[in-house]
């Protein structure tokens, strides 16, 4: 099967550099490689777990309403497909990026419940990864496909929070 292409052939998707799930994954399973050579406790369990269940039940309320609004829209939310609409309603209207957000407080809430410095460190990298190698190249695809409208989206709507 072919790619779209879009105007001026280019593949019509945002030729993302990483897909943002495996590159949580990839610095999460890192960590806990890391944290198993180089041991990082963070306190008592009771409350890693707590914080971390508050903060995962927080990502998936949150990743559950973008989905939603997508769902709504009818538009794929695969970054390998075309973007057929531009979602800016429900978490979209505070944030460009609730999904990431959801991977992000998900990431957090897992790292603080496995209780390793490690994996909460990598998380860094992983942020400035998926700004320059993701959010910045949707945002461009973005404007190329749906133009004054993303921008004027974006002027309104902050990246993260």
């Amino acid at each position: 099967m072919g790619e779209a292409r879009g105007a001026g052939g280019r593949a019509d998707h945002p030729q993302v550099a990483v897909l943002p799930p495996l590159l949580f994954a990839g610095a999460f399973l890192l960590g806990l490689v890391v944290e198993r050579v180089r041991p990082t406790p963070l306190g008592p369990l009771p409350l890693r777990l707590l914080l971390g269940a508050l903060l995962v039940a927080a990502s998936a309320a949150l990743a559950g309403a973008a989905l939603r609004e997508f769902r709504r829209a009818g538009t794929p939310v695969e970054v390998w497909r075309p973007a057929t609409t531009l979602v800016t309603t429900g978490p979209y209207r505070r944030s460009r990026n609730p999904l990431y957000l959801a991977l992000t407080l998900l990431y957090l809430g897992l790292g603080i419940a496995v209780g390793s410095l490690w994996v909460l460190l990598l998380l860094l990298p992983v942020l400035v990864i998926l700004t320059e190698g993701v959010v910045k190249r949707e945002e461009a695809y973005l404007e190329r496909t749906f133009g004054e409208a993303y921008r004027r989206y974006r002027a309104a709507t902050p990246r993260w929070i």
